[in-house]
């Protein structure tokens, strides 16, 4: 098992937003990964210049290597952009589009996330033990498929729009989410145990489950009756009707506009 130790330096101005997508498991299979480089704001920076990097460990595969973020990484977006195997660990907060494409590994995000986590996902698994930003496992603006595979977990709350364009694999939210969560959603499972507004406009398929409450729920839903789901008592909808929709809603307490 490889073990790389990332911390990014002191910098002049740590609020600098830093484009870091080449940090994955695959380059740091040997010593390649010096000649990457980071963006911070308009100037590139060398991988080297810009991390302080601590190595343990020998890896046969970048599915033996483990990337672990430390200091100051709230300002470091795209981490783990088309990963595939592997594992990062994020000792903190991390920046937005953190999971981009990923097809295999796995994330832990020990602190919160930006927006835009597991964007269009296609596999693997994020983990994040706080809150996650708007957006989270949804599609890019102008995109109709948001994640695709995979599961993406959050212990915490997530903003406005999580699950937007949602076309296969897992997202569980513990705690609540903002508004508009699960809208237009294709495919896959959708679980919210806390509180969200506006639950799975425009819905044409998938499942959907919400543990907590629903409020201002839409009414284009068409109500089937109650049903059991892991010893709980559910509302069970289908729709959205008003897009012909074949979407499975199951809802523990709601309200209406």
């Amino acid at each position: 098992m490889r073990v790389v130790k990332l911390t990014p330096k002191p910098r002049k101005n740590p609020n600098l937003p830093v484009e870091a997508e080449s940090v994955i498991p695959e380059h740091f299979m040997d010593e390649s990964f010096r000649d990457l480089s980071v963006w911070e704001g308009n100037k590139e920076r060398s991988f080297c210049d810009f991390f302080d990097i601590e190595i343990a460990g020998e890896a046969s595969s970048s599915e033996d290597i483990e990337l672990v973020l430390a200091g100051e990484t709230r300002t470091l977006k795209r981490i783990g952009e088309y990963m595939a195997a592997g594992k990062i660990t994020v000792e903190g907060d991390i920046g937005m589009h953190c999971g981009n494409f990923m097809s295999g590994g796995i994330i832990e995000i020990m602190g919160d996330a930006d927006g835009w986590l597991g964007r269009e996902m296609r596999g693997g698994r994020i983990l994040c033990h706080g809150n996650a930003g708007h957006y989270c496992g949804s599609g890019y603006r102008g995109e109709k498929r948001g994640m695709r595979g995979g599961v993406l977990e959050v212990m915490g709350d997530t903003g406005d729009f999580c699950a937007e364009f949602l076309a296969g694999g897992e997202i569980i939210i513990h705690g609540s989410c903002g508004d508009m969560t699960g809208v237009d959603m294709r495919d896959g499972i959708l679980k919210v145990y806390g509180e969200c507004r506006r639950a799975c406009g425009n819905m044409k398929g998938g499942t959907a489950y919400f543990f907590g409450k629903v409020n201002e729920m839409h009414p284009t839903f068409r109500d089937e009756g109650e049903t059991d789901v892991d010893g709980k008592i559910m509302h069970y909808f289908t729709g959205d009707v008003a897009n012909r929709g074949k979407g499975s809603l199951y809802v523990k307490e709601y309200e209406y506009y």
